[in-house]
């Protein structure tokens, strides 16, 4: 059985449940299982991975994104407006989508994670325009080699029926309910060890109807998958829960079966505190996207009243067009200093925002197979090189990777297998997907 000895890395961030940091620590790999973890571990035939002026992680989590949108970053139109006027200039741009562009724009945004220490991620595509599925992008994370939560979204009401996408992009409802058992039955893995999980996602309350809300629900239970949509995002948004459904996000998605510890909501910017006690109770998910939420002048989430009632936060990169990047260390970092902005220097700490990029991240996913640095874990690990010049002067390596640096992985195992390696993708070859991602691109601006 093939073993990976990862040895003397400066310290292992285990994210266990004593959340132990282990100086001059060792990791044994056997089968893309974590086997041991401690000191002058010893694996006759094991390939030895030197992890010498390294800070050694669990792989970050990403727990909302739409992977296609990066192929339409910094478009002009979009990059000063706010939701509702961002989303009708880019809605006709995506229309012009197909296959080629989904999964190429999934390579190219799996990479660019993998490069930012991300061993699992969510996405949420909604569109599926001239013949693009969500097979596009699970065919692309199998080449790239993250652990892949893809939702199957959907948009039910265009611009004729009041709602925001125009009519070309959305589907008949019973269409969308078809196509998601089709994807559950044909590509879910409910087992320990999951590279891929299937999740249902009904865009957000102002694309779909309450009915097909209602009716995703009932099905994501029967098929035992995850749901996953946008809530409370922003003023415009709960302005037109109260408008159109007469109650506030909240209690518009506990009305509907949108609560529970198989649900995650991105966003929940505009939570209130009964919101947030109704999420804990329940032990209903949320993702966090900081940097898009300040890109679109949404407000600032309140993270740590989620986190002191015991709501599950994780972090999401959301859609490269709103953020613009997709870098998780961006993400924790970002979380920590919003929330310092509004409570004060002490209200989250490096460590804190480390652990909700992490361990936090699979909680929200349903995965306690990853998230931490323990025997019987799965083999997700980031080694984080603190010998550059963002970590220079480091007197706490931990919180430097959160305070300063490095914002990149040297290597990156998921399921133990190697992904990023000295800093470089090795399961694609990345200068040849980028040139093809640009030239969909100039074709899209064309």
């Amino acid at each position: 059985m093939n073993e990976i000895l990862i040895k003397n890395a400066d310290v292992v961030v285990t994210m266990n449940a004593e959340r132990a940091e282990i100086a001059g620590g060792d990791i044994l790999i056997r089968g893309g299982v974590i086997a041991q973890v401690g000191h002058n571990l010893q694996a006759a035939g094991a390939t030895i991975v030197q992890a010498q002026g390294c800070v050694v992680t669990p792989g970050l989590v990403n727990t909302h994104h739409h992977l296609y949108q990066t192929l339409t970053r910094a478009v002009p139109g979009g990059q000063d407006a706010l939701l509702f006027g961002w989303l009708k200039t880019l809605y006709p741009i995506w229309a012009r989508f197909g296959p080629a562009e989904m999964f190429t724009s999934a390579q190219v945004g799996l990479a660019e994670l993998a490069l930012s220490g991300c061993t699992m991620t969510s996405d949420h595509l909604y569109l599926f325009p001239n013949g693009a599925r969500l097979e596009d992008t699970i065919d692309a994370a199998a080449e790239v080699g993250l652990r892949f939560h893809p939702t199957r979204g959907a948009m039910s009401i265009g611009q004729s029926a009041g709602g925001l996408p125009p009519d070309s992009l959305v589907e008949a409802e019973a269409k969308i309910l078809e196509d998601m058992i089709r994807l559950v039955d044909a590509h879910h893995d409910p087992r320990e060890g999951s590279m891929l999980r299937i999740g249902l996602a009904p865009c957000s309350p102002f694309s779909v109807s309450r009915e097909l809300m209602r009716d995703a629900a009932l099905l994501a239970r029967d098929k035992k998958v995850m749901l996953h949509t946008h809530l409370a995002e922003n003023d415009e948004d709960v302005a037109y829960s109260l408008a159109r459904f007469g109650c506030r996000p909240g209690q518009y998605a506990e009305d509907l079966g949108w609560t529970g510890d198989d649900v995650w909501h991105a966003h929940c910017v505009k939570l209130d505190a009964q919101e947030i006690d109704l999420f804990a109770r329940s032990r209903t998910g949320v993702a966090h996207c900081p940097c898009s939420n300040c890109r679109l002048g949404s407000g600032i989430a309140p993270v740590r009243a989620m986190r002191d009632a015991g709501v599950k936060v994780g972090l999401g990169v959301d859609g490269s067009a709103s953020n613009d990047a997709g870098n998780l260390v961006s993400e924790a970092r970002q979380t920590l200093l919003l929330q310092r902005v509004t409570r004060g220097a002490d209200a989250m700490s490096a460590r804190e925002a480390l652990e909700i990029a992490t361990l936090g991240g699979a909680q929200v996913l349903g995965r306690p197979d990853c998230g931490s640095i323990a025997p019987g874990k799965r083999a997700d690990i980031a080694l984080w090189d603190i010998t550059g010049v963002q970590s220079a002067g480091t007197w706490d390596p931990v919180a430097a990777l959160i305070l300063c640096g490095p914002t990149t992985v040297r290597d990156l195992f998921v399921e133990g297998r190697a992904v990023v390696s000295g800093g470089q993708m090795v399961t694609l070859d990345l200068p040849v997907v980028i040139e093809r991602q640009n030239r969909l691109a100039r074709a899209l601006m064309a």
